[in-house]
């Protein structure tokens, strides 16, 4: 498999597209904060990370499969024994 990241204008551009903010992006895409979502978005070669294939991944599935086909899926990672709490309360903790 090839996996090339999308540049930071891709990437900004999805999150103008989606009209999101970068804390919500960095929900969608399974990061802590917006602060690491905008690193994602630098132009500074110092700062900037790449997008792993796994992040877009879980991301696209987000946008892409139903509500029911998402908790299907965590209810596999459940049976495979990992912790999936997707309630806002366990948002906040």
């Amino acid at each position: 498999m090839i996996y090339e990241p999308p540049v930071p204008d891709q990437l900004e551009q999805l999150k103008n597209e989606l009209g999101k903010s970068s804390g919500e992006m960095a929900k969608l895409f399974g990061l802590a904060n917006g602060r690491q979502w905008r690193r994602y978005l630098s132009t500074d070669e110092n700062n900037r990370r790449d997008m792993g294939m796994h992040m877009l991944f879980f991301a696209a599935a987000q946008l892409e499969l139903s509500t029911e086909d998402i908790e299907r899926i965590f209810a596999r990672m459940r049976k495979i024994g990992a912790r999936v709490d997707r309630s806002e309360e366990a948002e906040e903790d």
